[in-house]
């Protein structure tokens, strides 16, 4: 290469000074948590509904977790699973897995009996916590099958009296003869443990990928990943002292983890949750609550955008919008800045390196690539190098499209008891993402796809967001996911499929011709089906697998 490089990170000038400035996060999200209890112990922490609880309040809670996992024989670096949604609950759980000295391994609740059972062998688990409900219908079966011993249930009505229909139609459930009850463990009072403190190096979370790709795998997220992260988040959005972060992330996926409740902790703000995404609910906690941060797929704001009752109103608190777990198309980001008036901002990451490693920073916008129209995801952080490779794994110059690979304090040291996978994905530390990309020589990332996505057609290379993208600018697109298919004469085709918005009505030969009029002709999809929803892991990100999977079974 000639010229500047990547080791001589252009991107730095397009951060501020307090952008730039060195980070000295805490050792752990319980170090911060005791930080605030001795600074404002009184400062709402959590509120669920029209639950509120202080940061004195979950200390004492999640100590009383701690003790009596401590209590019943759980070891320090033994795994706790915990398979709750957005709830008080879980932070009470995660919090005293980490005073135990465990490490959490946060599960999906819309796994299924084969998926969490593979996580709770992989891992290991000696403990697990979940839903009353969970456990009665599948996960007390699940467990046995694992080296679960120690089993808490949660009903994830507690901590408030709303019981808002929307969300929480559950009836509470007479507690297990084979389990605790959560709540009333961390009301107990078990006295907290001594001699577990955690440490930076130590393994907080095992985050197991959302499986888009795959078989998931457990990506050890150390406490030090985990903080440097959240301490980013907290000094580099521009947010108001004690900030109010909305959860519409799940807290079990690493964006909802680091970037709200770990940035809320480290910035003493309050958290609001909800229990699940659900238009009407969000809606309603933005009014209620004026947050000012929230980071959710760009999918939940397509859900938000279509609905009616939506306005400029419910948007009117945010500082900052992040939107992240899968890529932005530039149309959506303009109609959702022309009807409501934020604009989203967007990122990338992953669950190797602990959520961002670049995002867009506030007072800037991202620049659309004028060849192929795709938004740029940000740039990368002062610690953080992110590098483009060719497939020899040499860099190839700004502007030229490869493999992105990171290197920062946020990439994970590898995964959990996978060596041959720990060697091939992170050779000498540096997170292979698997994404291509490209960076502009001012730093810019624009992410083009996933490396196993891309579509060859009559020996062409097809890659899916870029029809996509052009597919989110007709007005009747509310989802779209393209997919190679067979085909007899190209050896592969591409396959549209697309949920409308509400009170559409668009024939799929209307969407074909619309590509065809702005793409070349061996990317526009010969084929389109429409469905009433596409199908998407639980953060949000739309599953090309399943939709391959299902053309593969057809």
């Amino acid at each position: 290469m000639t010229g500047p490089t990547y080791a001589d990170q252009p991107w730095t000038a397009l951060l501020t000074d307090v952008q730039r400035a060195p980070v000295h996060p805490d050792e752990s999200l319980v170090h911060a948590l005791r930080r605030v209890v001795a600074e404002a112990p009184d400062q709402v922490f959590l509120t669920y509904f029209d639950g509120r609880l202080s940061y004195r309040q979950v200390d004492e809670l999640s100590d009383s977790v701690a003790g009596y996992l401590a209590a019943h024989g759980l070891r320090r670096g033994d795994r706790v699973a915990v398979l709750l949604q957005n709830s008080p609950l879980f932070v009470l759980a995660l919090l005293g897995a980490w005073k135990a000295g465990a490490i959490v391994v946060p599960v999906n609740p819309m796994y299924k009996s084969a998926e969490a059972g593979h996580v709770l062998r992989d891992s290991e688990a000696a403990a697990l916590i979940c839903s009353d409900r969970a456990w009665e219908t599948y996960l007390r079966a699940v467990a046995a099958d694992s080296p679960v011993r120690i089993a808490l249930t949660a009903c994830e009505r507690d901590f408030q009296t709303r019981d808002d229909p929307r969300v929480l139609p559950f009836e509470r459930l007479a507690v297990a003869a084979d389990a605790e009850d959560l709540a009333m463990v961390a009301r107990d009072g078990y006295p907290a443990p001594g001699d577990r403190t955690v440490g930076g190096d130590d393994i907080a979370l095992i985050s197991y990928t959302s499986g888009t790709s795959g078989t998931p795998k457990g990506a050890t997220n150390t406490h030090r990943n985990i903080m440097y992260n959240a301490e980013r988040q907290h000094t580099g959005l521009g947010l108001p002292t004690a900030p109010v972060y909305y959860a519409l992330a799940p807290l079990f996926h690493i964006t909802g983890m680091v970037c709200q409740l770990g940035a809320s902790l480290v910035s003493a703000g309050t958290l609001v949750l909800t229990y699940r995404f659900e238009t009407g609910v969000v809606l309603d906690a933005f009014l209620e609550h004026r947050p000012h941060y929230t980071v959710g797929p760009s999918t939940a704001f397509m859900a938000l955008a279509a609905q009616p009752q939506a306005t400029r109103d419910h948007f009117s608190s945010f500082v900052v919008i992040s939107s992240g777990g899968a890529p932005v198309p530039p149309a959506l980001v303009e109609k959702f800045r022309a009807g409501f008036g934020p604009y989203i901002r967007n990122g990338y990451g992953l669950t190797e390196c602990t959520a961002p490693c670049a995002s867009v920073p506030p007072g800037l916008e991202a620049p659309v690539d004028p060849a192929s129209g795709t938004l740029a995801v940000g740039v990368p952080g002062p610690d953080t190098v992110v590098r483009i490779i060719d497939d020899h794994g040499a860099d190839v110059p700004f502007g030229v499209q490869g493999e992105i690979v990171v290197r920062g304090p946020q990439v994970v040291p590898g995964y959990w008891r996978r060596p041959e996978a720990t060697a091939e994905t992170f050779p000498d530390g540096e997170l292979r993402t698997g994404d291509i990309g490209f960076m502009d020589p001012q730093g810019w990332l624009y992410v083009v796809d996933r490396k196993k996505d891309m579509i060859n057609a009559s020996g062409f290379k097809v890659w899916p967001r870029e029809v996509e993208d052009v597919l989110y600018t007709h007005p009747a697109v509310r989802e779209a996911a393209v997919v190679g298919v067979p085909d007899g004469y190209r050896g592969e085709t591409v396959k549209a499929y697309i949920s409308l918005r509400p009170g559409a009505e668009v024939a799929p030969e209307e969407f074909a011709a619309y590509c065809k009029e702005r793409l070349a002709a061996y990317k526009y999809p010969r084929q389109v089906e429409i469905l009433p929803e596409l199908p998407k892991t639980a953060s949000g990100k739309i599953l090309r697998r399943e939709l391959r999977s299902t053309e593969k079974d057809a």
